[in-house]
């Protein structure tokens, strides 16, 4: 009787999420709902041992793992090409109607979240997994049950895979910061990182905790079930009590689907969730297929994004922020603003000069908008909103954090502090030296850098390497455990087998990006070569100009950086190259490469090989594009070359000419 009466409340429950989050129409109220799963919780409670998988009640949150498990996806989880403007949409109508002459699109809001990948067996949710880089992403299984509308168990004993995006709704958002900032921890920057955070705990009951939700819009392989358009494959996984979200569109032609880009591009803001565009589908699959993909993306699909917005806000007040090399950035303090789904209180203001171009002043109203709707900017300032009472902006003169005298050379268009023992410096030299690009000293988060340079466990680069030695003081710090701290020490005894080009990156030399410091790693193999090279050796490679060559000569001529490379050595720091050589060939050497299409060697290798015979490889053609490399397939790139009449190399020529 027990069981056949937990029985009866999980159908009832699970028929209720369904109703309220597929149907929108709940047949039961919020208090029966509760006296349905309250009865659930104690009757399990007393029957441990009738627990089901799919029962609502395991979404609380009890599940807590140690790491994320690599899922492989069978079939790849593709992204779309970005356009953003409505002559990019007639143009991609073009090309679709070079294949398929009458095409029909269904046209589906881009939800701002985080795509996941949910596999049932026998009509059992068994994995939730992230896109990751589209092959490999992270098993979330445990967080996903969290989600109510995801649905645990299918009305049919069937093996499927679907696709969609995790997000948080607004309210939900607004909710989770209020209770942060009352907390005193930090805000999330918008929905999409708060819903990106979330599933990514290790703790199941804090993403039980966030309300976040899904929307279902792919079936990967819709033709195993006698589906044949994507309209149908929408309605296919709605049937199946999947969230499907409402406000599709099927478009006759090209003009329906601008209609209603147009529409949402006006109405977005009364959505209880945030998009950032439009996804454009060929409706029918099999004509998806005869498409076909690029590498990198399917031909039958388009994400249109929407324009950055717009917003005023008022800029109170000017600050000053000092970065590793000593450079001095203004930064402007903002009323608080909404814009493209972020709330925005700061935003750069680059330098003395950019300053005086836009005549910012304090208390101005400016107009910010985030370029590529990622990266907030100021426009204009509205200078029709003047009152008078604005203050002409000044720039300092001395270092805000060290008082030492800043100097601008005559070359340069920012200020900086020259003072290499100032505190501001070192902290950001010290977090550079960590971040991934360089050692890549996984969490050393920048507030951990900052709080062990203020108890004076980390001052120079070298201190990582004697952390160890602080091992039992650095676990009676609030918030670290032996296993957390011992985390950090493996990771920098990791770090020591690093090839050069890291450390090159890592020690901050000023105009020593990561290219040019694999370069520099690649061509003179261990770090002595280095500091021995000349100024008119340097400058003989390609690549390496006469500022990045003096700017080399300087960083070894100063004992001080000597030391610290004296020092690492001692602690066992690899000094040597160990990445592959280069072998000048000359049908490679300075030449500029883009690659195309499906290769049979990975695109990784087919890269390193031409980077290691003195090529380099970009992502678009260009009239500075040297060679293109065609695979099968090839997609808009291979066209391009023809119209330029660039040189094209298929696989085979291609190997051939590398001398493999």
């Amino acid at each position: 009787m027990i069981e056949k009466r937990i029985d009866e409340l999980i159908k009832i429950l699970n028929k209720a999420s369904y109703e309220y989050y597929t149907l929108d129409s709940p047949t039961i109220t919020d208090q029966e709902y509760d006296d349905y799963y309250n009865e659930l919780v104690r009757l399990e409670t007393e029957h441990p041992d009738l627990v089901r998988e799919d029962s609502p009640t395991v979404r609380v949150g009890s599940v807590v793992v140690d790491s994320f498990k690599k899922v492989i996806h069978e079939i790849p989880m593709m992204s779309l090409d970005d356009i953003f403007s409505e002559e990019e949409v007639i143009d991609f109508d073009d090309k679709v109607k070079k294949v398929i002459p009458n095409p029909t699109y269904v046209c589906e809001l881009k939800i701002d979240g985080l795509s996941v990948s949910l596999l049932y067996k026998n009509g059992k949710l068994i994995r939730g997994a992230t896109r990751g880089d589209g092959t490999t992403g992270e098993d979330i299984t445990h967080n996903v049950k969290t989600i109510k509308s995801v649905p645990l168990s299918l009305p049919k004993d069937i093996d499927i895979e679907v696709r969609g995006e995790i997000y948080m709704p607004k309210s939900s958002f607004e909710k989770i910061n209020e209770e942060r900032k009352l907390n005193g921890e930090k805000l999330f920057a918008n929905p999409r990182n708060a819903a990106a955070g979330s599933v990514r705990q290790l703790d199941s009951k804090i993403a039980a905790s966030r309300n976040l939700s899904v929307f279902l819009y792919h079936l990967p392989n819709a033709n195993d079930y006698g589906i044949n358009t994507q309209k149908d494959s929408l309605e296919y996984m709605k049937n199946l009590t999947f969230v499907v979200n409402p406000n599709i569109k099927y478009a006759k032609d090209i003009y329906e689907v601008i209609e209603y880009i147009k529409y949402w591009q006006e109405h977005r803001s009364e959505l209880p969730y945030e998009i950032d565009g439009i996804v454009i589908k060929v409706n029918d699959l099999s004509d998806q297929r005869k498409l076909g993909f690029t590498v990198r993306v399917p031909k039958w699909a388009i994400a249109y994004k929407f324009p950055a917005e717009e917003v005023l806000t008022k800029l109170t007040n000017i600050e000053f922020c000092v970065g590793r090399t000593g450079k001095i950035t203004p930064r402007a303090d903002l009323t608080p603003v909404h814009l493209a789904g972020s709330i925005i209180s700061s935003v750069t203001l680059h330098n003395e000069d950019y300053i005086k171009e836009k005549d910012i002043k304090i208390g101005d109203v400016i107009s910010i908008h985030k370029a590529g709707d990622v990266i907030p900017e100021v426009v204009e300032v509205k200078k029709e909103r003047r009152t008078g009472d604005e203050v002409d902006f000044k720039m300092i003169t001395n270092c805000p954090i060290c008082g030492s005298k800043l100097i601008r050379k005559e070359s340069e268009a920012a200020w900086f502090c020259v003072n290499e023992k100032c505190n501001a410096r070192k902290i950001e030299g010290l977090i550079h030296f960590a971040s991934r690009d360089a050692m890549n000293l996984d969490g050393f988060g920048d507030n951990i850098i900052e709080d062990f340079y203020n108890m004076g466990y980390l001052h120079t680069i070298d201190d990582y390497y004697t952390l160890y030695e602080h091992k039992q003081d650095l676990k009676m710090l609030e918030g670290f455990g032996e296993k957390s701290i011992q985390n950090l020490l493996d990771s920098v005894e990791n770090s020591k087998l690093n090839s050069l080009e890291r450390l090159i990156f890592g020690l901050g030399i000023r105009h020593v990006g990561k290219k040019t410091a694999k370069i520099l790693a690649s061509n003179y193999q261990n770090i002595d070569n280095i500091i021995n090279a000349d100024y008119d050796s340097l400058c003989c490679i390609s690549d390496i100009g006469d500022i990045i060559a003096q700017s080399i000569v300087d960083y070894f001529a100063n004992e001080d950086n000597i030391n610290l490379i004296n020092s690492l050595k001692k602690y066992n720091v690899n000094m040597e190259y160990i990445g592959k050589q280069i072998e000048i060939n000359e049908l490679f050497n300075n030449k500029t490469f883009v690659l195309t299409g499906t290769l049979n060697m990975p695109r990784q290798e087919a890269k390193e090989l031409i980077e290691t015979r003195g090529g380099k490889v970009t992502g678009s053609v260009t009239s500075k594009t040297d060679v293109v490399v065609v695979g099968q397939s090839p997609g808009s790139k291979y066209d391009k070359a023809l119209s330029l009449k660039i040189d094209i190399w298929d696989e085979d020529l291609f190997v051939n000419n590398l001398n493999l």
